[in-house]
């Protein structure tokens, strides 16, 4: 199963795909990164996704719904990926279910006139349920 470095370079074989990250949206580190930046700083990057990441994670508006309200070591957030878009591109957060406190979300940042949405929103998805953090 692949780890952080090898999903982060299937992420980047999307087309459009300009950079990508692995963060904890807990503490707002990078846990890894690959290609560009969109501020040209991954790490501060990571810090401002990890915030909009934390905003849509910690809503209880977003489990209205849900079978089982989230809560508790271990359970995902209820939100499964935000979508920022932009005029030159489109920001994919992906939540990461893990086996220990599920605070991890893939950022890919994707150009608007090369990328497809709905492809890299699917792949990103089958890519972070690949995703082993060892």
């Amino acid at each position: 199963m692949p780890g952080i470095d090898e999903c982060l370079l299937d992420v980047m074989r999307l087309p459009g795909a300009r950079g990508a990250a692995v963060v904890d949206w807990t503490s707002g580190l990078a846990l890894g990164t690959i290609g560009e930046s969109p501020n040209g700083d991954h790490e501060a990057t990571a810090a401002e996704t990890a915030e909009v990441a934390r905003m849509a994670a910690e809503q209880p508006a977003f489990a209205a719904g849900l079978p089982d309200a989230p809560g508790g070591a271990g359970s995902a957030p209820p939100v499964e990926d935000v979508i920022v878009t932009t005029p030159a591109g489109y920001h994919i957060l992906r939540f990461v279910e893990t086996d220990f406190d599920s605070s991890v979300f893939l950022h890919l940042w994707l150009d608007r006139a090369e990328g497809n949405l709905a492809l890299a929103r699917i792949r990103i998805g089958e890519i972070a349920e690949r995703l082993v953090l060892a």
